[in-house]
């Protein structure tokens, strides 16, 4: 939850690849990436979620707003999310980010390896977060909660009301586990299991958008996803 009752302080921005930024970009406009910004209004100073395809786009959009980027919250290791080699295309990410200012990206400490070999990044850019661990930009906190399955070390974040979910979960299905890394046991069990103590009236931000509406409270979300449908993880697994 945000740490200051003033919620007008709150810099929450969602912004979708190929139309938000990266517009000339074909292969950012079929992947519909979200990438956010959340900060603190008061002093300036955001966080940027999966910054990917067209760096400099994402560094001026916060300016506009007046706005600092202080650091980097990585859900995941993917290239489409955090740069790397996608399929044969160099996708600009967190290496391009660090080349403007040298901040600390925020990774779950199981991540560690598959964000250094997709990244190119060296270890003292990257911040290691247990679940739980909190985060401050301003006065605005964020919690980290850790949710593996799409990949190792998958996080999300908690910001006031609003849940940014990654590729963990989307408002229709949920993250693919058949990459390196995926484990259909444990997604079953991150939006089961670590994700059931928050609450129905919270946000869900995706990581992608997948659907036609780009956000959704979570009770909305646990009626129509098919993945809170499914009895127990046995029948996930036969499903899956």
């Amino acid at each position: 939850m945000s740490s200051t009752p003033d919620s007008d302080r709150l810099y929450f921005r969602q912004l979708l690849a190929g139309r938000d930024f990266a517009q000339k970009d074909p292969v950012a406009g079929q992947m519909v990436n979200f990438i956010y910004l959340i900060g603190d209004r008061k002093t300036g100073e955001c966080l940027i979620v999966d910054p990917a395809w067209n760096v400099d786009d994402l560094w001026d959009i916060a300016e506009a707003d007046g706005m600092r980027i202080v650091g980097v919250l990585a859900t995941h290791f993917h290239p489409d999310h955090v740069g790397g080699d996608l399929w044969g295309t160099d996708v600009p990410g967190v290496r391009a980010l660090l080349e403007k200012a040298p901040l600390k990206v925020h990774c779950q400490r199981d991540e560690e390896e598959w964000m250094l070999g997709m990244t190119g990044v060296s270890k003292t850019d990257l911040a290691l977060a247990d679940s739980g661990d909190k985060i401050n930009v301003g006065e605005i906190e964020i919690t980290m909660i850790h949710t593996p399955g799409h990949t190792p070390g998958s996080q999300c974040f908690l910001v006031d009301d609003r849940l940014v979910a990654g590729d963990t979960l989307f408002l229709q299905g949920c993250g693919r586990t058949d990459l390196p890394g995926g484990n259909k046991d444990e997604i079953y069990r991150s939006i089961t299991e670590r994700l059931a103590k928050i609450p129905n009236s919270t946000m869900l931000y995706p990581g992608h958008l997948y659907s036609p509406e780009p956000h959704a409270t979570l009770g909305e979300t646990r009626e129509s996803n098919f993945v809170f449908k499914v009895p127990s993880l046995e029948a996930w697994r036969q499903m899956v």
